[in-house]
């Protein structure tokens, strides 16, 4: 990795880190997919306004737009939609946990669609920095209905996470600059939402609250238009199986946020999960991305 590479990482690591708890605070008046309905949109502008600055090309053609289409279904409105609503059965400690399994998942479908077993240090790496997540997190595993129903929506958004991932280093193989696809994909996700909010019978309204119009805008300008422009530009340079181990720092960082806003206490096994997860992390980067003969 350069270091532009670790800029990048850093930035993916502290963007969404930091979403959590505003996420938390966008639950209540508003339905979730309303919120992200309002979220993508600000977001979507603000990405074609920085598109359109570095005079980026946004003109491609019709079957290019179905693959941004689908991206944006993936990775920009379904994933999203499905942690919104999983954070009204459990705690936000538990979703980043679940959300951090992304680097074994990304690590995983690549290996099956190059029909090529991923090397062992990358694989054993994911294994060793989620085993720490797990006992991070471990008091708040008290399995019960609500849990079960949460971790089922989390898995199902994460998977639907790993896919754009792929997705997007497909894209950016066939040259498509990630601002562009970036840029038509919350375009197109936020498409997607607004019809799945006239299914469902949602009025488009909106909180005017300072704690809900705040969390909004650091919801978009950092959780969205830095995190995805960060990580898509990353998945690109360093291959999805790397870059999806940001997903598993951050939930370190969030649990450090939740101490000093929720009163979280750690407990003896946290600080062995942090070892775990710190080794982990340090195996991650090292290792040889396998993922390269995809096509990263």
């Amino acid at each position: 990795m350069r270091p532009f590479d670790y800029l990048l990482y850093a930035g993916v690591v502290f963007a969404w880190s930091t979403s959590w708890y505003p996420l938390s605070l966008q639950m209540g008046v508003v339905e979730a997919e309303v919120s992200l309905v309002w979220r993508f949109t600000a977001a979507a502008v603000l990405m074609f306004a920085i598109t359109a600055w570095f005079w980026v090309p946004l003109r491609y053609g019709r079957a290019e737009h179905i693959r941004f289409a689908m991206l944006g279904i993936v990775l920009f409105s379904t994933n999203f939609a499905l942690y919104y609503n999983a954070s009204l059965y459990a705690a936000s400690g538990l979703l980043a946990v679940i959300l951090s399994t992304a680097s074994l998942v990304n690590v995983l479908m690549v290996a099956v669609i190059i029909h090529r077993p991923p090397p062992v240090l990358q694989l054993g790496a994911a294994v060793t920095g989620l085993a720490g997540v797990g006992l991070i997190f471990l008091p708040e595993l008290q399995l019960s209905p609500t849990v079960v129903l949460a971790l089922l929506l989390g898995g199902l958004g994460t998977l639907s996470f790993c896919i754009g991932n792929l997705m997007s280093a497909a894209s950016q193989k066939r040259n498509v600059h990630v601002l562009a696809s970036t840029s038509w994909g919350m375009g197109y996700g936020t498409a997607f939402m607004v019809i799945v909010s006239l299914i469902r019978g949602h009025e488009f309204t909106i909180d005017p609250s300072v704690t809900y119009i705040g969390s909004l805008i650091w919801l978009v300008s950092i959780s969205s238009v830095l995190a995805f422009a960060s990580y898509l530009t990353l998945i690109g340079r360093i291959g999805p199986g790397r870059a999806g181990y940001a997903t598993v720092i951050f939930p370190v960082i969030a649990l450090l946020i939740s101490t000093i806003f929720e009163g979280y206490v750690w407990a003896p096994q946290s600080f062995v999960g942090l070892a775990l997860l710190i080794t982990g992390n340090v195996m991650m980067i090292r290792a040889r991305d396998g993922t390269q003969r995809f096509g990263t």
